[in-house]
């Protein structure tokens, strides 16, 4: 098949390698997002995916919005026979996928229906989840709503964060991905709809989200410093002003008021 490939996370390097390594399909075109300003001197940086891409020879197609006419009109251009979508970042609308006689197929780090919306994999070890997952669905009007090809599970270790699920998850969703190409290739999908009596909507997670509420019980704060590294990132202030940045905790017994330092030697 001819594939149009669309990511720029770095979740979604690790599928482009595999579909790119394959070897059953063509790669036809990658669309990312365009450079931002990155970095205390705000210089132009290309996103993980547009990297790796350029990287293995391909012209990168970025665009500010994806369903503008000249953008519908290059992607036509390419005659793709499937779109895969991966942390792209853009709404996708029908008329794009309408391109693709196998229409576009999405790879979302959680058990979708649970966590619709971004940041999956944080509000998975944030809600002190025992597992989280891959699905494979169809790209549908409604965000990661659409029916489900396929879906495996992941049980989640007391010590994951979401650097290290991150990069388990993203190998894991390169080779579900794989299997659901297939299962597409030889007209075997099974579509399954989600049950939206079980969606779970998240919100978009901000650097605020990171500062320590001591009133919280001890493990809620320990799922919030896992969920939060590497971003956020968890933090408290001081009572002489200075923040302080927290990237690992461990649960112990003991007794005192929410934020009481209970050694002197710390």
């Amino acid at each position: 098949m001819r594939i149009v490939f669309m990511g720029s996370a770095g979740l979604a390097v690790p599928a482009l390698r595999a579909v790119m390594r394959n070897g059953a399909d063509e790669v036809v075109g990658v669309v990312s997002q365009p450079d931002r300003p990155a970095g205390r001197k705000r210089v132009l940086t290309p996103c993980p995916l547009k990297a790796f891409a350029e990287g293995e020879g391909f012209e990168v197609m970025t665009p500010e919005k994806i369903g503008d006419p000249d953008s519908v009109a290059a992607l036509a251009a390419l005659k793709p026979d499937l779109f895969i979508v991966v942390a792209y970042g853009q709404y996708i609308p029908q008329r794009v996928i309408g391109l693709a006689p196998f229409e576009a197929i999405n790879v979302h780090p959680s058990l979708l229906p649970k966590y619709r919306g971004s940041a999956p994999i944080q509000w998975a070890i944030l809600n002190g989840d025992a597992e989280t997952g891959v699905s494979i669905i169809y790209l549908a009007k409604k965000m990661d709503a659409g029916d489900i090809l396929r879906q495996e599970t992941y049980p989640l270790g007391s010590d994951e964060t979401s650097a290290t699920l991150h990069d388990k998850l993203s190998v894991l969703g390169a080779e579900l991905l794989l299997k659901a190409i297939d299962d597409i290739r030889n007209g075997t999908v099974v579509r399954t709809a989600q049950d939206e009596s079980l969606a779970v909507e998240i919100r978009k997670l901000s650097k605020d989200d990171g500062k320590i509420d001591w009133s919280r019980s001890a493990e809620a704060i320990r799922n919030r410093i896992r969920a939060f590294d590497p971003w956020p990132g968890s933090f408290c202030t001081l009572p002489n002003g200075e923040v302080l940045k927290i990237w690992k905790a461990e649960l112990e017994e003991g007794a005192g008021n929410p934020g009481q330092l209970l050694d002197d030697r710390l």
